[in-house]
């Protein structure tokens, strides 16, 4: 409707213009002839050679007025009685080099004419009349052609928009509709439907999906949360409801000191869970915040060699030796000191739990980076798990899953190092030990932007 609209206020303004331009056009094509006519005249009386009656090409009227006003010289079947125009406005026209239009029928001419006077150099006055029908004739053809034409170029015109338009928009509604059946089911969100067409469209199409493949991965991983979440709290939680209804049903037998330890430790493993839970929801919810500082609440700098001897420091009573090893001088990173060492006791507790006969922990520079490693020579992780294992409550088949460890943890630690490596701008990856070992081992590497440039 607004096109259209726009369509009637354009083609009006077309039509006014082009009939203006058309009339002036052929009204001065008319007045050039009748000033051409009278030139001529003029230039005859100049020459003394003005012969009776008035040499005039066809159509264009003479008459020559004396200097008393009088008409002393007309051409063919012309009045000579009433001049065309009175004298005073004949002097006027011929000063100002202008034209006028007068009514034929009154002077016993057939149309409108348009006339024009020239001043001889004797004094008198040629007044010269062309008759004006032709302009009138051709201005009622174009303004009929434009009354009639007009409308019909607008419907053409309307509806070649409206093809257009509807062409145009029929992608964006067949998006709307692919967007109401995503609204309306709680399913896996389904791609949006693209047009072939590499618009604007096609390109918020690829967006709109990109989107809804990220929602889809998102809702999948909370899924998967909610689901391993209940498997982890399902254990400890009936453990202690186990323990608590024997020790109810036979009060008398019951080692009490026993069960409390029992029910103490499963409630410790309930704490931790919960704890590192939290943590992960905490870093998801703020990850958008682009800086460790922000993502955690905290930030400065923490020096991670002095960071890695307090740690390692701990592990002395370690089922393995824990060593340090590396920069001696101070190495500063960007982070918080209690995400950093939440981050190396998660590394060094799982090199612990699998390694064979020692766990090596060292810290180095590296490219404006401070590198963090923590290696074991257990049983290693096969190449094809090294990413898996950082998802949350990953389960591996190998020798390192945590399946029937009761002293491990929820599968959390991992997805702990990670996700607070990424908070601070850094990364965390696995790398094989020595393939030619037995066991192969396993080495954890963790890069935090240097704090020191």
């Amino acid at each position: 409707m607004t096109a259209a609209l726009g369509l009637v206020v354009a083609f009006v303004a077309i039509d006014l213009l082009l009939f203006n331009v058309l009339r002036v056009s052929l009204t001065r094509s008319v007045d050039d002839t009748a000033r051409q006519g009278a030139a001529g005249v003029v230039a005859l009386i100049d020459a003394n050679r003005l012969p009776t009656p008035v040499p005039v090409a066809p159509d264009v009227t003479v008459q020559v007025l004396g200097t008393s006003g009088q008409i002393i010289d007309v051409s063919p079947d012309t009045d000579r009685l009433v001049p065309l125009l009175s004298p005073a406005h004949a002097a006027t026209i011929a000063r100002n080099g202008e034209a006028t239009l007068l009514n034929g029928p009154a002077y016993g001419l057939p149309s409108q004419l348009r006339a024009t006077a020239e001043r001889a150099s004797d004094g008198s006055l040629v007044i010269a009349a062309v008759p004006f029908s032709s302009v009138s004739s051709s201005l009622s053809v174009v303004g009929k052609a434009l009354v009639f034409g007009t409308p019909v170029l607008f419907v053409l015109f309307t509806g070649a928009i409206w093809l257009a338009v509807g062409s145009t928009l029929r992608p964006i509604d067949l998006l709307r509709r692919g967007a109401a059946r995503v609204t309306g089911t709680a399913a896996v969100p389904a791609d949006l439907p693209v047009p072939e067409a590499r618009d604007e469209v096609r390109s918020l199409a690829l967006t709109l999906n990109d989107m809804l493949s990220r929602l889809a991965a998102a809702q999948q991983r909370q899924r998967a949360l909610v689901s391993d979440t209940a498997h982890e709290l399902r254990s400890p939680i009936a453990s202690i409801r186990a323990q608590l209804e024997v020790a109810l049903d036979h009060p008398a037998g019951q080692d009490w000191e026993s069960t409390a330890r029992d029910v103490h430790a499963d409630v410790l493993r309930l704490a931790r869970l919960a704890e590192d839970l939290l943590l992960l929801a905490r870093l998801d919810e703020r990850a958008g915040a682009g800086s460790g500082s922000a993502a955690l609440g905290g930030g400065g700098t923490v020096d991670l060699a002095e960071l890695s001897e307090s740690v390692v420091a701990r592990y002395a009573g370690a089922r393995v030796p824990v060593t340090y090893s590396g920069s001696t001088d101070p190495c500063l990173v960007a982070g918080d000191w209690g995400a950093v060492d939440r981050l190396l006791v998660n590394l060094v507790d799982n090199a612990v739990r699998y390694a064979k006969s020692q766990v090596a922990v060292t810290v180095g520079r590296e490219d404006g980076w401070g590198v963090l490693a923590v290696a074991d020579d257990g049983p290693g992780v096969p190449d094809a798990d090294l990413e898996r294992v950082f998802d949350r409550f990953a389960r591996l088949d190998d020798a390192r899953s945590r399946d029937g460890d009761e002293g491990g943890g929820a599968g959390l630690g991992l997805a702990i190092v990670r996700a607070t490596a990424q908070a601070y701008g850094g990364t965390a990856l696995l790398e094989p030990g020595d393939p030619a070992a037995a066991p192969p081992g396993l080495r954890a590497v963790v890069q935090l932007p240097s704090a020191s440039g």
